[in-house]
């Protein structure tokens, strides 16, 4: 059977169909992970940031 680490915790997790909190290795950290993607503490890099323009301009005073 194939194992692979749990992204929280880096226990080795048996990646199955009856594991059903896979990849991770229990509840607790699924709801880990979570947390730390809703409090921003994971970012996707990217190469190069977009251009921005805004969509309408600001008036002049």
């Amino acid at each position: 059977m194939k194992t692979v680490a749990c992204p929280r915790c880096q226990k080795a997790v048996p990646w199955s169909a009856e594991n059903r909190f896979r990849p991770f290795c229990s509840e607790r950290c699924k709801h880990m992970d979570l947390g730390a993607w809703a409090n921003d503490e994971y970012r996707i890099a990217h190469a190069e940031p977009p251009d921005y323009e805004p969509a309408v301009s600001p008036k002049p005073d």
